[in-house]
């Protein structure tokens, strides 16, 4: 099959469903699943993290592509099943998980409930009791130390998720005395988004540590063990992009040496990631509105900002405001640049996508494409604010693009093709 120019797929998304979408390219997800698969040798099974992009065709997408999905909620857990997932591929972190989430969950056959303290195990251990169940359950720890190089910590601190390693003498032993729960191993997430391969695999070596050591002190031959994957992508300009084949390299003799010890023999090891697995793949497409000169700045005003893609405006969790990579679509390569500041159509100053980035010329009507979208986009931002209809969710494989949005029904339609049901066949120029 002849392979189809990005911007063709991204003008064809504008010109037939509207603006703003998402473009999500599955042929990308499907290389970094051969990717991860060829670097680690086939020693992790893949578990997508479905907080990270739980559009229902996309979980459909991925059936039979993974083996597993992380849930954070009773809601992803309906989507998973609603996309075809077995209960029983499921695992259901979070730390504020109900008591009618836990009951819905438990009898409904979830694989592995994750528990993140010692009141969500007693609450769980009751409910399966009253259920008539005996629930498999890993127990997430946090650790008392994260390298440097990662973007978000959740542990090493004070922070809601999981057992602080210095809780986990009092709380484990009654964990694994409780009659309706089977403990049956280990989680471990704390931290994201690290593009340094030596930090990386450090923390994966403190997270064999501690399940080489609480295994031994706790007589546990674990059936599963979660590494919380932390892989990063290179949103913006500068990064450099993780090399995935460098941390596996280094990290494949320790995961050998734990598999090794007779503790650890029928242990199944499990990587849990979600925007290393789709963020790249995805394009937020924008228009721009309107251009404006306001006191020796230039504005594009687009019609999707912030309230469409919360991360891309600084406001999830970045310290320091950095523009994500973006490029005008349908831009000749020599085309000169200039500075512009890009901002939404919200009416807030934090509604801004990019401060004085170098693009070719934009004007009215031009359409810009933000790169690593495919993770943390739609479904993590303010939709509701000023009431503008949410962005159409698009996928492209096989040559066929499609309308996968799930929130088009709620709102007006900002364009009239923005809801054509069916697919769309793009062809090479």
């Amino acid at each position: 099959m002849t392979k189809v120019p990005l911007d063709d797929v991204l003008q064809q998304a504008a010109q037939r469903f509207g603006t703003p979408c998402f473009v999500y390219f599955t042929d990308t997800i499907e290389r970094r699943i051969r990717e991860l698969e060829r670097a680690f040798g086939g020693r992790f099974a893949l578990s997508y993290a479905v907080k990270s992009n739980p559009n229902p065709a996309l979980l459909e997408w991925l059936k039979g592509r993974v083996p597993c999905l992380d849930v954070s909620s009773i809601g992803e857990m309906r989507l998973a099943q609603q996309a075809g997932w077995e209960p029983r591929r499921l695992s259901f972190t979070g730390p504020a998980k109900q008591e009618r989430e836990l009951r819905e969950a438990i009898a409904g056959g979830i694989g592995e409930l994750v528990l993140e303290s010692l009141r969500e195990a007693r609450l769980a251990d009751r409910l399966a009791r009253s259920l008539g169940r005996n629930q498999k359950v890993l127990v997430r720890i946090a650790p008392d130390s994260v390298p440097k190089g990662f973007g978000d910590h959740m542990a090493g601190r004070p922070a809601a998720f999981g057992i602080d390693i210095e809780d986990v003498a009092a709380a484990l032993p009654e964990i694994a005395s409780m009659p309706n729960l089977r403990l049956a191993g280990f989680h471990i997430y704390s931290g994201t988004q690290c593009l340094r391969p030596d930090a990386i695999v450090e923390n994966y070596r403190t997270f064999i540590g501690l399940f080489r050591s609480l295994c031994a002190k706790y007589a546990i031959a674990p059936e599963v063990l979660i590494f919380g994957s932390g892989l990063g992508i290179p949103y913006h300009d500068n990064d450099a992009p993780l090399d995935l084949f460098q941390v596996a390299h280094a990290i494949a003799p320790d995961l050998d040496e734990l598999r090794a010890l007779p503790h650890f023999s029928g242990t199944h090891l499990r990587l849990e990631l979600g925007r290393y697995l789709v963020g790249e793949a995805g394009y937020f497409v924008t228009r721009v509105v309107s251009i404006k000169r306001s006191r020796g700045a230039r504005f594009a005003i687009c019609n999707g900002g912030m309230n469409n893609h919360l991360p891309a405006s600084g406001n999830f969790g970045m310290v320091i405001r950095r523009n994500y990579s973006m490029h005008k679509v349908g831009a000749k390569a020599e085309t000169a640049l200039e500075k512009v500041d890009i901002a939404g159509p919200l009416c807030t100053s934090i509604d801004k996508l990019a401060s004085g980035i170098e693009l070719p010329r934009l004007e009215e009507g031009d359409l810009i494409a933000v790169h690593n979208s495919g993770a943390y986009g739609l479904t993590a931002s303010p939709l509701l604010f000023i009431s503008h209809a949410p962005a159409a969710e698009l996928m492209f494989g096989d040559g066929t693009l499609r309308d996968i949005s799930r929130f088009g029904s709620c709102w007006p339609s900002s364009s009239p093709v923005s809801a054509v049901p069916g697919g769309l066949e793009i062809s090479a120029a």
